[in-house]
């Protein structure tokens, strides 16, 4: 927010601005309210704007006031309920809240629902700040990503809550800042191949526990690890090292804290009034109501100001399902149904279409991603079409089958093979990422090395495969950080990642194969170009439960790149395994992830093999191969 010149005292907010916001469209309201730099008649000052239509009074409060309420009192604009007020001589860095007085409520002090950054939890002051400040130097990357953005990209995300990725033990670990964070995490994620990084919700949070799912400031980038400025600093990195930037974002739900955004002005004026439908019961947290039109103007407003001031390439949708539910989590009678008498929310349903719509009419290159956990038609199809509008959807079916398939031991792993096949009935009906993400290491859940079956060795050897399978399946790709070198214990919040590990031969080359999957996966078109087109992927063999095997293969447009692979879910190495392929060539193993290098037996195909004049699985020519024990191999064709 640069420095604003304004003639003969002119509000920041106009008349029209007001008009937009009660109808719900000033989708760049973050630019009017909160607090901003401002020049009047000639005076620098900072300039006040906040929505509490149901309030009697309301002040700026803070240290440069004492907290008196009666100090600096706005006024309001009219009808809108919005109110305003200049105050010379307020700088940067200064602390502030509003006090909110009401027949409801008498006086309750709040935060800035539009404050762009505040005090370190537990204090929870806003304070103002100026986010026009930064210099960017990510224009290669902002040039490009719309193509490295794309369905037809490769995409493989790293998910991160940066809190516990890494901590300073020298200094009772502490948390790494965000400018930290720019240096190790930028490295890291160059080393490890991942073209993107997905953080856990960035915005104002009180408490740590919440992982960031409870937001209290949705402007203000958190102050556990620095300024906004520092955080621009850790993304224009990544962009700098063409890395493209996910966060997660919470419009479902917000938490009950006094300084948030609960009655804010005595009123239910963020949450729903019905606690029918404005109370999650089992988060204990408000929900949102998407039928008022102002709460509707703040969310989409927020979601662009994310793309606008930070650069970000896209928005992780969290919990899309409670929202689209008017039951959702309860029982009958603790919900109301539509005006139809149907469980549809029809006011949530309409407030994602139009957020998906408006953000990729400002921003064609971002990545829209929805958590929707239901069988809900086209989440990922164009409104046009009668679809929630995203562009991507969390594959939570084939996250499911597969870790309960991969947890049986192989013995009883051949009457689940449907674990492993029903996916190919519906993988190309939405647009998907294939997520291993934070929510399946916590809560007794295990980490993924100890959802293994087996013993030492064949966890490892497990977790190698299920890392292989995702990567050669069609779908982005997620996986959340500590998965990647196979780290023991469930994700802890308040710990660092148990980086030690790596010191051990297992976990390095658990950390190799990742590497290598991600860096084979940016070089073959056949594994990502096609991901949501049928034409990219077929079955070779999906039906040889007995020995707990399938072969497919990928290919890219027009087949100029085609790869086969065969995964073998047992510990018996099957030798002479001859699978169908499509053309005669040499078939170069490129991925074995049973290679000593990766803590592998070192079993393989020498290579590669020769395609012969044996028709098998409806293919003129067949290759016979070693499946190595608890294994994924990939081959490719070189004509």
């Amino acid at each position: 927010m640069s420095t604003k010149e304004l003639k003969d005292s002119a509000p920041i907010i106009t008349d029209f601005d007001l008009h937009l916001f009660g109808e719900g469209t000033n989708y760049k309201i973050y630019e009017k309210m909160g607090a901003h730099k401002a020049v009047v008649n000639g005076k620098e000052g900072t300039h006040f704007a906040v929505w509490a239509p149901n309030a009697n009074s309301v002040s700026v409060i803070g240290d440069f006031n004492k907290w008196d309420p009666s100090a600096n009192r706005m006024s309001v604009m009219s009808s809108s309920g919005v109110w305003t007020l200049f105050i010379p001589g307020l700088a940067e860095g200064t602390l502030y809240k509003y006090h909110i007085s009401s027949d409801a409520a008498g006086g309750n002090e709040k935060i800035d629902p539009f404050g762009f950054f505040s005090e370190v939890r537990p204090k929870t002051a806003s304070i103002v700040y100026d986010l026009d400040k930064y210099k960017w130097n990510d224009d290669t990357w902002v040039k490009e990503r719309k193509k490295r953005n794309a369905l037809d990209a490769a995409i493989s995300i790293y998910e991160v809550h940066l809190g516990s990725w890494m901590l300073v033990p020298e200094e009772d670990n502490r948390w790494l800042t965000y400018r930290e964070l720019a240096d190790k995490l930028v490295e890291y994620l160059k080393d490890t191949g991942f073209t993107h990084v997905e953080f856990l919700p960035v915005s104002e949070h009180p408490l740590d526990m919440s992982w960031g799912y409870q937001i209290t400031g949705y402007f203000a980038t958190t102050s556990r690890f620095g300024t906004p400025e520092d955080f621009m600093f850790l993304v224009d990195k990544l962009h700098q090292a063409g890395i493209g930037v996910i966060l997660d974002w919470v419009p479902a739900h917000f938490p009950k804290d006094g300084h948030g955004l609960g009655l804010f002005d005595g009123s239910h004026l963020y949450e729903h009034a019905d606690p029918r439908q404005g109370m999650h019961h089992e988060w204990g947290t408000y929900v949102f109501n998407f039928g008022r039109h102002e709460v509707r103007n703040f969310l989409i407003s927020n979601a662009l100001f994310w793309f606008d001031k930070y650069h970000i390439d896209g928005l992780r949708v969290d919990a899309v399902a409670s929202m689209l539910y008017l039951n959702y989590a309860r029982k009958d009678g603790e919900w109301v149904a539509n005006e139809y008498g149907g469980r549809e929310n029809l006011e949530a349903i309409s407030l994602l279409r139009t957020l998906n719509e408006v953000v990729y009419s400002e921003h064609n290159y971002a990545l829209m991603i929805a958590e929707e956990s239901t069988a809900w038609p086209q989440v990922a199809r164009p409104t046009y079409l009668g679809g929630l509008g995203f562009g991507l959807k969390w594959d939570m079916g084939w996250m499911n089958d597969t870790l309960k398939y991969m947890s049986l031991d192989s013995i009883y792993r051949r009457y689940h093979h449907n674990n492993l096949t029903f996916r190919g009935l519906y993988q190309f009906s939405e647009n998907f990422v294939m997520p291993l993400s934070h929510d399946e290491v916590v809560h007794g859940k295990c980490s993924l090395l100890n959802k293994m079956p087996g013993d030492h060795w064949q966890k490892f050897a497990n977790l190698r495969l299920l890392l292989g399978y995702q990567w050669t399946l069609p779908g982005k790709k997620l996986l959340f950080m500590g998965g990647e070198f196979g780290q023991w214990i469930e994700w802890n919040y308040a710990q660092s990642l148990d980086w030690h590990l790596l010191e051990y031969p297992l976990h390095a080359g658990m950390k190799r194969w990742v590497s290598d999957l991600n860096h084979v996966y940016r070089e073959h078109p056949a594994l990502f170009e096609l991901d949501c087109n049928p034409a990219g992927f077929s079955w070779i063999d999906c039906q040889d439960h007995d020995q707990c095997i399938l072969a497919y293969s990928r290919q890219s447009q027009g087949q100029a790149d085609q790869l086969i692979v065969a995964c073998n879910f047992t510990p018996v190495p099957r030798h002479n395994y001859r699978i169908g392929v499509p053309t005669h060539s040499f078939y170069r193993e490129i991925l074995n992830s049973d290679a000593s290098d990766y803590g592998g037996s070192g079993l393989g195909n020498q290579g590669g093999l020769h395609s012969d004049e044996w028709r098998h699985h409806g293919h003129n020519y067949s290759i016979s191969i070693t499946l190595p024990p608890l294994s994924i191999v990939v081959f490719k064709a070189e004509k």
